[in-house]
C-alpha cells in the first residue's frame, strides 16, 4: 500500500448532532478537510458525487477550490456518474480544475449507483440510444470523454472566427496534459474492471461489489484486481496502472472513538440486492490499533491495491475526522507498508 486518502460522501442534514447542516457547510468543510489532510500527510482527498441528494453533486467547483488551497495532495472523485454527464463540457471543467490544481486531479468515473429519483439522467437531458441501456450510455459517455482528453483536434474551425485559430482541427480547451492517464473507473464487477483496463483507466473498487463468487468481499476484490491487471498487461499499456479500494476504518484510541464506533459497527460483510444485482457490502473496521493492524493485514484487497481510500463520517466535522486521520497514520498505516514501497 503506497497511498492513503479519504473519501467523503458529503452528507448534510439539519439533524441534531450533525456538524454539516447545510450544503454550504459541506462544501466549505470539504475544502478545510482537504487542507487539513494535506498538512497531516495524507495522500488524497476524494469526493463522492450523487445527484438529487443532500450530498455533493457538482464536483468541479469543489475540486478547483481544493486545488487552489492545497499544493501536494491528490484531489479526486469516487465516482462521477457518467449517465448524467455531457463529455465535452465535462472535459472543459476537468481541464480547468486540473490546471488550477497543477495536475493533481484523479477523476473516478462510472456507470453510477442507485438513484434518488427515477431515471434522473433524463432530467439532465440524456437518453439512451435505441437498443442501449443506461449503463451502455454511461460507457459511451466515458469513451467520448477519454477521447477528448487526448487533446487531439476534431472540430472544423470557422473560416471567419471571432479570434485567430491555431492551424488544423480544434480541440476542447483548456487542455491539461496528463489528465487522460489519471482517469479511474469505478467497477462493481470483474467484467467492467477488464473493460476499464483495456481502455487504459485506473481501477477503483469500493465497499460494494457484485457478489460473483459468494466469497468475502476482500477476496472477490483481490480476484477482481488480478483480472484487471492481467487485462492491462494483455492490452499492452506501457505505464503501471493505479488501483484503489475503499474501507471504513476507525482506530479506537479515546472515549470519542469508543462512543461513536465502539459498539454497533457492522463487522461482517452483508449481502443484499441493489438494482436487481446480488451485491456484497463490505464490513467496517473499528478496534484498538493492534487489533486493526491484524485485521487489515488479512485483507487481501488492501494488500493488492496501491491506494486505500478511507470512507469518513463527514457529518462529525473536520476536527474529529482529522483525529481519525492522525490515529490511522500514527498507529496503523506504517504497519501496513504505507510509503515503504
Amino acid at each position: 500500500m503506497k497511498r492513503i486518502g479519504f473519501l467523503s460522501f458529503g452528507h448534510w442534514t439539519p439533524a441534531s448532532g450533525s456538524m454539516a447542516r447545510t450544503a454550504s457547510d459541506v462544501l466549505l468543510q470539504s475544502i478545510d478537510l482537504a487542507v487539513t489532510a494535506e498538512a497531516l500527510g495524507l495522500d488524497g482527498a476524494y469526493f463522492r458525487v450523487h445527484h438529487f441528494a443532500r450530498q455533493l453533486g457538482s464536483p468541479f467547483p469543489l475540486l478547483a477550490a481544493v486545488g487552489a488551497r492545497t499544493r501536494t495532495i491528490e484531489i479526486g472523485t469516487a465516482v462521477i456518474d457518467m449517465r448524467y454527464e455531457n463529455p465535452m463540457y465535462m472535459a472543459e471543467d476537468a481541464g480547468a480544475a486540473d490546471l488550477i490544481a497543477g495536475g493533481r486531479l484523479q477523476l473516478g468515473i462510472s456507470r453510477g449507483s442507485p438513484e434518488q429519483v427515477i431515471d434522473g439522467w433524463r432530467h439532465f437531458g440524456h437518453t439512451p440510444r435505441e437498443g442501449e441501456t443506461d449503463a451502455d450510455m454511461a460507457r459511451r459517455h466515458a469513451t467520448t470523454f477519454l477521447d477528448v482528453l487526448k487533446g487531439e483536434g476534431f472540430a472544423e474551425p470557422n473560416p471567419r472566427p471571432m479570434f485567430p485559430n491555431p492551424p488544423g482541427l480544434l480541440r476542447i480547451e483548456p487542455y491539461s496534459p496528463g489528465l487522460r492517464e489519471r482517469i479511474w473507473w469505478g467497477a462493481s464487477s470483474n467484467s467492467t474492471s477488464v473493460w476499464a483496463a483495456k481502455l487504459g483507466m485506473n481501477l477503483q473498487s469500493s465497499t460494494l461489489k457484485a457478489d460473483e463468487s459468494f466469497e468475502p468481499l476482500h477476496v472477490q476484490q483481490r480476484k477482481q484486481i488480478d483480472a484487471y491487471r492481467e487485462a492491462w498487461r494483455e492490452a499492452g499499456h506501457t505505464r503501471e496502472p493505479r488501483v484503489s479500494v475503499s474501507r471504513s476504518i476507525f482506530p479506537l484510541v479515546d472515549d470519542r472513538d469508543r462512543e461513536y464506533f465502539g459498539r454497533g459497527v457492522r463487522d461482517q460483510d452483508q449481502v443484499g440486492y441493489i438494482d436487481n444485482m446480488r451485491a456484497i457490502f463490505g464490513r467496517s473496521y473499528a478496534a484498538e490499533p493492534d487489533v486493526l493492524i491484524e485485521q487489515l493485514a488479512a485483507d487481501e484487497a488492501i494488500a493488492a491495491a496501491d491506494t486505500l481510500l478511507l470512507t469518513i463520517p463527514n457529518q462529525l466535522g473536520v476536527d474529529y475526522n482529522a483525529h481519525v486521520f492522525e490515529s490511522i497514520l500514527k498507529y496503523v498505516a506504517p504497519q501496513l507498508g504505507w510509503r515503504q514501497a
